[in-house]
């Protein structure tokens, strides 16, 4: 018999004895090992009896002489990688726990050559990288080698695939494992530009992490209810699983403190003007602004460098204090299911002052039956003529606390987020294209910068509208509802009123009315108590129709009020005032008089649309008593076609007491119609009128 032929049956025979005699089995392999030592079958068999009885020591020695007298035999590479795959795998069963175990029993310089041998044996290179990855981690004195290679390598990857996103998982592996290896050792000598570099792609990564969208739009039915315009409840949620990687992989802990450790290590190896211990966001922020006043003072080298820390450091504040801001009043754009139960917020132009300053006495209606003299000589200022230049200038925003809890961190955030970007802003060379859509638009509208505003909300609208399905009541999708009545108040502070108008009109078609009983409405409007800044007001709206909608009114009243109450006559933009001072009333009771009395001077006074939405029984019983003796006899054209009846016809005696008598019965059936559903009459208002609403402001 041949010695492969000896070999073969010595073996066969100890599998054969497994089963029943384990001992006598090892017996015939330990012979067949001293007779044909350099023969690998023998070996591997012996191996796999200690593997398959779980004994760690005994078949981690047998691997090792495996290994170094059998490099070549695919047996070998195959137990590699099943162990190093343990290696790289979290599961906590058992098997996986005894490959661990096996290779801790080898020799740390067998380890070591053993996972570089087997990196050499992967040619999928997120693979290659998880192995060499492993390697760094286990022997960090192989960093100096293989980490920055491992970094480019990954870097590499992530362009040839053409990953359209920065989070994907070559740039994870680099970012949350590889890069903290390089950095943060010492003998890895890297030159500035590499670590700014590597910085700039560690910001990219964990601001796109933190800003991933991880809702999708869902699917709803015009008939459905859909007052809450970006409400959570209305989002389904879907686990965010970075492609490549397990959904364990793709999840990842305190990136914002990651990426503000990997700022510290680079700063410190780039030598910029570094604080000892951990600082606030505010610390930082004011040590910034130090550093500018005097960094003219530096060479051109050292001007640089700190040109960076200023830049790097107070655009990582800036986006975490904004990403802090926006999902505390948007919870459901980053959290998903996991939003707190509130409605989310929006950030508008403070326009509750429209009606003016003036305390009114709620219980007391002084125009009713009121003698000319009395009242109508009260004059009104304006609120609206605060300079809408755009000028950069320190905006206050008020806040309900029962519609943010946190309202005083929240505005802590949106201070520290406006303060950096105007400190972004003062430095001369910064490229302000790179700006994050996102957050730009809200901290511009802080600083006046409202046409940039508009540019960014129309980017968004078209960056949405390219892939959300049409939903709700045709059109827009909940986002773009958002950025309309953003546009508009944009377009107001702008003194864009025409524009300012077709937002809100737009708006108010997706608007859905809840069913309330009578006229009365529940309204959700912010009740802040604040001492008014003339011009300089900002509010945080909960971002509700309930709430929206009486905004809305606001901004059109603001828009007609200018045009109504200017020297020439203008009896449309006076008539759509007259109607939309109905809502909150009698807050508008002071702007109501000084219409009046405008009307008193003209001496007569048209509005065909008067019947059709003014019901509100104070203003009824006031244009009742203009048409009297002690009224003033003011001529009012209210009725539809009136005026064409009085110009195509000769006016006799009797017509004109028709006139007087069909006046008499429509205030009469007016009077029936008080108790009506006010903002019902007023969104009808908006949605009927809106051609003859933008004309009125052309």
């Amino acid at each position: 018999m041949s010695a492969q032929g000896d070999c073969e049956f010595l073996v066969k025979r100890a599998r054969e004895l497994v089963p029943g005699d384990l001992w006598a089995a090892k017996a015939w392999l330990i012979t067949a090992r001293s007779l044909y030592p350099a023969d690998f079958n023998i070996q591997y068999e012996m191996y796999t009896i200690e593997r398959n009885a779980e004994r760690t020591a005994s078949a981690g020695r047998l691997l090792y002489d495996m290994f170094v007298n059998f490099p070549d035999q695919p047996a070998v590479w195959r137990e590699i990688s099943v162990i190093t795959s343990a290696l790289r795998n979290d599961s906590q069963d058992k098997q996986t726990q005894f490959l661990r175990g096996l290779f801790e029993t080898l020799p740390g310089r067998v380890q070591c050559e053993m996972l570089l041998k087997a990196t050499e044996q992967c040619f999928n290179t997120l693979e290659r990288a998880e192995m060499l990855l492993l390697l760094l981690r286990r022997f960090p004195e192989t960093v100096v080698q293989h980490g920055v290679g491992l970094g480019e390598t990954l870097l590499e990857a992530e362009s040839i695939e053409e990953q359209e996103s920065p989070v994907n998982c070559f740039r994870k592996l680099f970012v949350c494992d590889v890069l903290p290896l390089i950095i943060n050792n010492p003998d890895v000598r890297l030159p500035a530009s590499l670590l700014y570099k590597y910085l700039n792609k560690a910001a990219e990564f964990y601001i796109n992490y933190v800003t991933r969208s991880t809702q999708t739009e869902s699917q709803y039915q015009g008939s459905q209810d859909s007052s809450d315009i970006m409400s959570p409840s209305k989002r389904s949620s879907q686990k965010y699983i970075i492609d490549g990687l397990t959904e364990k992989s793709s999840q990842i802990t305190d990136p914002w403190e990651r990426l503000f450790k990997i700022l510290s290590v680079v700063g410190m190896r780039c030598e910029w003007q570094m604080d000892k211990g951990r600082r606030s966001f505010g610390d930082i922020l004011h040590r910034m602004k130090d550093l500018c006043r005097y960094i003219s003072n530096f060479d051109s080298d050292a001007h640089a460098k700190y040109k960076n820390q200023v830049v790097y450091s107070t655009m990582l504040v800036f986006f975490k204090n904004a990403f802090q801001y926006v999902s505390n009043i948007q919870p459901s754009l980053f959290q998903g299911p996991n939003a707190p139960n509130q409605a989310p917020l929006i950030l508008l132009e403070d326009v509750t002052n429209v009606y003016g300053d003036t305390d009114i006495d709620r219980n007391k209606h002084i125009h009713k039956k009121r003698k000319l003299a009395e009242g109508r000589e009260k004059t009104m200022q304006s609120s609206d003529d605060e300079d809408p230049s755009g000028k950069a200038r320190s905006r206050h925003i008020a806040v309900n606390k029962a519609d943010l809890a946190n309202s005083i961190e929240v505005l802590e955030s949106f201070k520290l987020a406006r303060e950096s970007w105007e400190l972004l802003y003062s430095l001369e060379s910064l490229d302000k294209g790179k700006a994050n859509y996102m957050y730009l638009h809200f901290i511009i509208v802080i600083l006046g910068q409202y046409k940039k505003a508009i540019s960014s909300l129309h980017h968004l609208a078209a960056l949405q509208g390219s892939h959300s399905p049409q939903q709700i009541t045709g059109q827009g999708s909940l986002e773009n509802q958002r950025a309309l009545i953003q546009l508009a108040t944009c377009h107001f502070a702008l003194g864009e009123y025409r524009q300012t108008c077709e937002k809100v009109l737009d708006l108010m078609c997706y608007i859905l009315l809840p069913i309330q009983e009578g006229g009365k409405v529940q309204e959700e409007q912010p009740k802040v108590k604040s001492k008014f800044r003339k011009g300089s007001d900002l509010k945080l709206w909960p971002c509700t129709s309930r709430a929206i909608m009486p905004y809305c009114l606001h901004l059109l009243l603001a828009c007609f009020k200018l045009r109504a109450f200017t020297d020439s006559r203008d009896d449309m933009a006076l008539g759509h005032v007259i109607v939309l001072l109905q809502h909150e009333w009698p807050r508008g009771e002071n702007l109501f008089l000084k219409a009046i009395n405008k009307i008193c001077q003209q001496g007569n006074f048209q509005y065909e649309n008067f019947f059709n939405y003014v019901t509100n029984i104070d203003m009824l019983e006031e244009f009742a008593y203009l048409r009297t003796q002690e009224g003033g006899k003011i001529h009012l054209e209210l009725l539809p076609n009136q005026a064409m009846l009085i110009k195509h016809h000769t006016v006799t005696r009797g017509i004109t007491k028709g006139v007087k008598e069909d006046f008499r019965l429509a205030m009469e059936r007016q009077v029936s119609r008080c108790g009506e559903n006010l903002m019902v009459v007023l969104h009808r208002f908006c949605i009927n009128e809106k051609i003859l609403l933008l004309q009125t402001l052309s």
